[in-house]
């Protein structure tokens, strides 16, 4: 290992001990009760807030109980009922696709291991990550969304474009034991204090091991 990736991984350390302590309570933010609600509601989660999925899925988790339930009606009801998260025809069919594999293949529950839940539609490793690691328990990798890239970049710890490489980037700097912890904690700085448009480097607990400081650069992220 050169001293390069060293310091890297010691900044990381660094930056999840001051992340832990700022934010105590991170977790997954979208609402579930269960491994097939988490799944779900993460396949609504692309391209739209979790708080929008949210408002969703408090009526359609009491309409659609188990994977049966969601091939019961049809294509177009279901749409009418994701319609707001957007994206709700393509969504629509992966969510049928999902429930109709699960039903088939697992006898209507959520499979625990990477390789299976690829094989679901609508499911890439972001998701599944989610769920492995938010219904499981399970550290199979690190979620890697629109903050935890933007935060990756302005943190230094990687400067990937694409999110499995960048995934491949924190998992080498990140210990396995806050893989799962790790985005929820970078999702909740990144809402709260480094936005993508005018970030709030002078409030930063970050902002010592933050390359990308204007207070160090003089340039705004993201401006």
């Amino acid at each position: 290992m050169d001293n390069k990736t060293k310091d890297r991984k010691a900044r990381a350390r660094k930056i999840i001990r001051l992340l832990k302590r700022t934010y105590p309570d991170a977790r997954c933010s979208l609402n579930h009760s269960n491994a097939f609600e988490l799944l779900i509601a993460t396949i609504l989660s692309a391209q739209c807030t979790d708080e929008r999925v949210n408002i969703v899925t408090a009526n359609l988790f009491r309409k659609y109980r188990k994977p049966e339930d969601y091939l019961k009606v049809s294509n177009r009801e279901l749409e009418k009922d994701i319609r707001t998260t957007g994206f709700f025809r393509n969504k629509t069919k992966s969510i049928q696709g999902t429930a109709r594999l699960l039903t088939e293949q697992y006898a209507g529950k959520v499979p625990d291991s990477m390789d299976e839940l690829l094989e679901l539609p609508g499911v890439a490793r972001k998701t599944a990550n989610v769920v492995m690691g938010n219904a499981f328990g399970i550290a199979s990798g690190v979620v890697v969304d629109t903050h935890v890239t933007r935060l990756s970049h302005r943190l230094g710890l990687s400067q990937e474009k694409h999110p499995e490489k960048i995934e491949n980037d924190l998992i080498g700097l990140v210990p396995k034991k806050d893989w799962v912890i790790f985005s929820h904690l970078l999702i909740a700085h990144g809402r709260k204090t480094c936005k993508a448009r005018n970030p709030a480097c002078d409030e930063c607990v970050l902002e010592k091991l933050c390359p990308s400081s204007f207070l160090k650069t003089g340039v705004i992220p993201g401006s």
